[in-house]
């Protein structure tokens, strides 16, 4: 190499090093870091609100300056265009955390001699020598779901244990994401927690896990969103609850930087941090084999896994691990019914939300109800051993391991099904009738309110009978004329035959595989206490999801509403409460449609984030008027509260849609008639 080359190669190396040596951390600026931004969830109006970034140290003016400095900013100007509600609400909501009303915190004065500070008195002079919390700017640039501005001004480092995590921020948090959770592992083994230590750079997500024409199986990362970097000694009380993310697929897809699930919106409207994971999928994440080794539910002993670095790591994060609530939809929720029964997670979670868990009709009932390895084998792994040719192999696990991944997830039976493997899952089901073990946690279980839309199999033609397309769910004959004859399921007569039939089985549909077993679920486990609390709801509102059915999921478009007229009628179907749960709707490829789809937004938000910090979904109204959230507040004064599921009120259900709704159980005449009782699981 020539020397000018080598030279130039030193000089790049050095900067390098620089660089590497100046990214801050909250030890390296002394002082907890906490991302503040007043999030309305109006995505439209994001970029005109200015966040800013907490250095809760009390420094003279000169040192917290510095401070700010090093993280690329200077003091929070005070002439934003929203910057006088904003901080009111910002500096209210301080006050609730801290009890400190008067407490001052420096911003920019706009002059050299001048140092000035602000409190919900105002702004005042103060002299410079005075120590005081520092409101920094923050002018990471806003961006829609996972696009993230990697400019070096924005990173950000978390040292945990033997890692250092280098991420970086945008307008709504701190994001650290596709940082591995689990050393590597051999196709069919079970993961460990991610142990080598090292500098692991988290900027960019991780490879989704392998599934039909997609993925690697090199996949086990998850992603931190957090609005809150402790400096050390961390302060446990200061730590913020934390939401883990399971993501749908039916086991067999989906990723959990899917951009609906981009965390940057809860995490800065409900003041806690979200994790969101990958999780090993299909084949590679279910084969159980009668060979004494190979017991499944390789998937979900990765959510496990993830737990487990949670409880190690989220400290450093801002998250606290005595405060974890898992939460997920579809396959995403049946995890959450598996991990409320498994004991290795015991003790990693303390609160539950399960989006729509199927169970009941024929495809439902194995999301929660459980194969033995025995039945697995028959079902699924031995028609896969025959399908890739391993089945006379002298070592069938060998084979399989030999086998390229996209023909395993592609073969047509698949695996796909959690098991009883006697370490992971230990009983057929869930048992509420007392005699099981069960997590130590607050849950909600709730689904949509035409959860069954998606999954009645063929969309009726011209020559399909009612009777046929109700069979077409796995039900017998002698049910379908009894369902016909009851008069609890009327079908339609309008002048759309085909919808007619869609209409009816749809009721069916949701009633069997989602409404009946889910409110026999909270029922039986507030009658036998099985769980700390105990919530229901059902979601009335609804912005596409899960379509196998073009356009039946989407209101009609009329003149008015380009986007479709929510208040016509629609079906809710399956996912459709995702954008709502994230707050991620209303950006170019998912506009509002109405006024309400951003009220609803923040009142759903605002309520799973308060079942995550108090394990009630009911925001408290001390919290909702610090931080000015005046929809929800005006919301819950109009409409009531939530109510607990209970031995004194056994049969409450939240209809969530604006208006909110509080009612009885629903459907129980019809549940009754498709063998699904109250009492089923007691």
């Amino acid at each position: 190499m020539a020397i000018s080359s080598m030279k130039l190669a030193l000089a790049h190396l050095v900067l390098l090093g620089c660089l590497v040596a100046a990214t801050p951390t909250p030890d390296i600026i002394g002082s907890d870091l906490a991302f503040l931004f007043q999030n309305d969830l109006n995505w439209p109006a994001a970029p005109d609100h200015s966040g800013t970034i907490l250095v809760s140290k009390p420094l003279a003016n000169d040192r917290a300056l510095a401070a700010c400095n090093q993280l690329a900013e200077s003091f929070l100007p005070t002439n934003g265009t929203y910057f006088a509600s904003d901080i009111t609400n910002i500096l209210q909501y301080l006050a609730l955390e801290d009890a400190n009303p008067g407490q001052q915190y420096w911003v920019a004065s706009g002059s050299a001699t001048e140092c000035l500070s602000i409190s919900e008195s105002g702004k005042i002079s103060v002299d410079c020598d005075e120590k005081l919390p520092a409101f920094c700017s923050q002018s990471a640039p806003y961006r829609p779901n996972t696009d993230t501005d990697l400019s070096p001004d924005y990173y950000i480092q978390v040292n945990s244990g033997s890692l250092e995590v280098l991420g970086t921020r945008d307008h709504l948090s701190f994001r650290f994401i596709g940082i591995p959770y689990a050393d590597p592992f051999e196709r069919f083994t079970y993961s460990s927690v991610y142990s080598s230590p090292g500098n692991l750079t988290a900027l960019e997500y991780g490879s989704p896990c392998v599934q039909i024409n997609y993925g690697s199986e090199d996949c086990l990362f998850l992603n931190v969103y957090t609005p809150y970097l402790p400096a050390f000694p961390i302060n446990p009380e200061r730590l913020k609850p934390v939401m883990f993310w399971i993501h749908g697929g039916a086991f067999t897809s989906g990723e959990g930087s899917d951009s609906i699930f981009d965390g940057g919106n809860i995490v800065s409207r409900g003041d806690v941090v979200v994790v969101t994971i990958n999780y090993r999928l299909s084949t590679l994440g279910f084969l159980a084999l009668e060979d004494g080794v190979t017991n499944g539910n390789f998937g979900l002993a990765d959510q496990i896994t993830a737990l487990k670095w949670v409880n190690e790591h989220i400290a450093d994060f801002g998250g606290d691990p005595l405060r974890v609530t898992i939460f997920g939809q579809s396959a995403g929720a049946g995890s959450v019914r598996a991990l409320l029964m498994a004991p290795p997670a015991f003790g990693l979670f303390a609160g539950a939300i399960a989006e729509s868990n199927l169970d009941g009709f024929g495809y439902a009932s194995t999301y929660s109800n459980y194969y033995s390895i025995a039945e697995e084998a028959y079902i699924a792994a031995d028609p896969l051993t025959a399908y890739v040719n391993c089945t006379n192999s002298s070592d069938v696990l060998a084979c399989l391991r030999g086998i390229d991944a996209q023909t395993l997830v592609e073969a047509p039976s698949a695996p796909r099904y959690i098991v009883v493997d006697g370490t992971y899952i230990t009983t057929n089901q869930l048992e509420l009738n007392g005699s099981g073990l069960t997590a130590k946690a607050h849950v909600i279980f709730g689904w949509m309110a035409d959860d069954g839309a998606d999954f009645i199999g063929a969309y009726p033609t011209m020559n399909t009978t009612v009777d046929d397309s109700i069979q077409d769910l796995g039900i017998s004959a002698n049910l379908t004329e009894m369902i016909m004859s009851s008069g609890l399921f009327p079908v339609p007569f309008s002048d759309n035959y085909t919808l007619d039939v869609f209409n009816v089985t749809s009721h069916v549909a949701t009633d069997g595989e989602f409404r009946c077993l889910d409110q026999a679920t909270v029922l039986a486990s507030a009658k036998k206490k099985i769980f700390e609390s105990t919530w229901t709801y059902q979601f009335d509102k609804s912005y596409g999801g899960y379509e196998p059915f073009p356009e039946v999921c989407d209101p009609p478009v009329t003149p008015d509403y380009p986007y479709g007229d929510p208040n016509l009628p629609y079906f809710r179907c399956h996912s459709g409460d995702l954008y709502f749960v994230f707050g991620t709707l209303g950006q170019s490829a998912s506009p509002f449609r109405d006024w309400n789809d951003l009220y609803f937004s923040q009142v759903t938000v605002d309520s799973w984030t308060a079942f995550a910090r108090s394990y009630n979904p009911n925001p408290s109204p001390q919290y909702l008027a610090a931080r000015g959230y005046a929809n929800t507040s005006d919301a819950l004064s109009k409409y009531g509260l939530w109510e607990e599921v209970t031995t004194t009120n056994p049969t409450p259900l939240r209809i969530l849609d604006i208006p909110l709704q509080q009612v009885p159980f629903l459907e129980q005449e019809q549940c009754d008639l498709l063998g699904y009782t109250l009492p089923y699981y007691e």
